[in-house]
């Protein structure tokens, strides 16, 4: 106990200390939200990481999929890896850094409000961003309430508020280079945790050959998972797994999901230069290869802990359940103190960098897209920046309050949270940053199919006959259907302004000189 306390009360001396060494760079918005546009390539690599991978990834994601799956849900990671990481900086990363300066677009609500010139798109963005980010934020907590019952005795509340008040006290006062510095330091810690846990897990299961061995004989239950393939032996270490096509739905939703994230997306803006946007593409991608592909690689274990005590429950009608948030915790109980402690500071790492982000996203939408825009007058920019310092604290509050009483599953929250957010923003905003052609209509056509579809979906499902059952297969289609309906829209709406497209795209055109190592041009 005392080792885990004392990597903790450092680790939270060092957050504080970043924070109140970064406040004299949060003096005005742009500084405050996006950290001037001058974050360096190491800095965004690891800020994009760590928002990307919390708790929900460590705890939920890595423990539901890992036991429906086996091994083949590392899959998910590599798709996380070069889907979520790698492609999007590759095809969003350069053209968002240089459009929503274009636009002087600091969120992805502004950004939809000027590049299709209307207020109401900006509006209805912000209320669905603010809205569907607070699952998001329950599933973080969640994550972390099932870690604290297995690493402390103390009450999880108080951890929760405590995180909550350092999050709230550092992003208040240093802003987005706050959170981006903490980041780093905190994806360092991932790094060298998720190592150490694998290691040490595979280890007490007699190594990772015998492990592999172990999970090889492991047969298919119907009781407890509903694989495609059910009733044979071998397939939880088998390249695909038991559920291929679930598998597919999965790796859909967590990895293109992040082209849609407002909190994602948002990490492109700051971007500093070309150089940082080429070097941030590799560091992120190789980021993302281990804490993504660790996680879900060690997920895929968890059927070697399906006789202890908490993960497989029998109800007095003989119904067998799983309890999918406690098979990770269940995993690292065993583990020594000192690796619990690292895994503790590990996983609050995770989650402290992904709410920072939530918050910090959902304050500056809420008062640059939400409340400025309906003021009469001009709002003054040091009230813009006291708005956002006060709504970093009220979506604190509302989440300590969801905190309290965590939902059931993370990964059902994350289902519904990424479905209707990928939904509504990744298609328009995606298409928009490459085509002249994208209409207003077709933005509209896509915050209601992805919204209204996960909205129709919830409600059916409270009747017992959801539209599609899966919320992660529901999220999923959300994104797809949005790359679909949006240019069908485009192609039979009215255009925009052909001049005020053509000035907005004409950041892409303007002609810069390199030096001849970096354009191979003819001698």
């Amino acid at each position: 106990m005392v080792i885990k306390v004392i990597l903790l009360i450092v680790f939270f001396a060092v957050m504080m200390g970043i924070g109140i060494y970064s406040r004299n760079k949060a003096k005005n918005v742009n500084d405050y939200v996006l950290g001037g546009r001058t974050v360096g390539p190491w800095i965004s690599a690891f800020a994009f990481g760590t928002s990307y991978f919390s708790s929900v990834v460590f705890i939920g994601y890595a423990g539901q999929f890992g036991w429906k799956f086996g091994l083949a849900s590392t899959w998910i990671g590599l798709g996380n890896a070069f889907i979520g990481s790698l492609l999007a900086w590759l095809i969003l990363g350069r053209r968002t850094r240089l459009m929503t300066q274009q636009l002087d677009a600091k969120t992805m609500p502004e950004y939809f409000g000027k590049r299709f010139d209307s207020k109401a798109l900006r509006l209805a963005g912000s209320v669905i961003a603010f809205i569907f980010l607070v699952p998001y934020t329950a599933g973080v907590y969640n994550g972390l309430s099932r870690l604290f019952g297995m690493a402390f005795s103390i009450d999880y509340r108080i951890c929760v508020i405590v995180m909550a008040l350092l999050t709230g006290a550092y992003v208040v006062i240093g802003g987005y280079m706050a959170t981006a510095l903490n980041d780093f330091i905190q994806g360092i810690i991932m790094l060298i945790g998720i190592c150490a846990v694998i290691g040490a897990v595979l280890h007490g299961q007699g190594g990772f050959l015998n492990a592999v061995k172990e999970l090889s004989i492991v047969e298919t239950d119907p009781s407890v998972t509903t694989a495609a393939l059910q009733g044979s032996t071998g397939l939880f270490a088998s390249f695909f797994g038991p559920d291929p096509l679930s598998l597919l739905g999965v790796v859909v939703l967590t990895s293109l999901g992040t082209w849609g994230l407002p909190q994602m997306v948002q990490k492109f803006y700051a971007i500093k230069d070309e150089k940082a946007v080429k070097t941030g593409t590799v560091v992120s991608t190789f980021f993302a290869i281990v804490i993504a592909g660790g996680c879900y690689f060690l997920g895929g274990f968890g059927r070697l802990f399906r006789d202890v005590p908490g993960v497989v429950n029998t109800a007095a009608d003989g119904t067998v359940s799983v309890a999918y948030d406690n098979i990770v915790p269940t995993m690292l109980s065993t583990l020594p103190d000192l690796l619990i402690g690292i895994v503790v500071v590990l996983v609050f790492s995770a989650s402290m960098s992904t709410l920072s982000s939530l918050v910090l996203t959902s304050s500056s939408t809420l008062t640059l897209d939400l409340i400025k825009p309906l003021m009469k007058n001009e709002m003054k920019e040091k009230t813009q920046l006291r708005m956002m310092q006060a709504f970093v604290m009220f979506f604190i509050i509302i989440s300590v309050v969801i905190a309290f009483n965590p939902p059931t599953f993370i990964a059902q929250l994350m289902g519904i949270s990424w479905g209707a957010l990928a939904g509504a923003f990744l298609a328009p905003f995606m298409y928009g940053l490459y085509s002249k052609n994208i209409t207003k209509a077709s933005v509209w056509a896509s915050y209601i199919v992805g919204v209204g579809f996960t909205i129709a979906n919830i409600i059916a499902g409270k009747f017992g006959k959801p539209i599609i059952a899966s919320p992660i297969n529901a999220g999923a289609a959300m994104m797809i259907a949005g790359l679909i309906v949006v240019p069908i829209v485009s192609a039979i709406s009215p255009k925009l302004k052909r001049e005020a497209v053509d000035e907005m795209f004409s950041c892409y055109d303007k002609t810069v000189t390199v030096p001849e190592t970096e354009n191979l041009g003819k001698s």
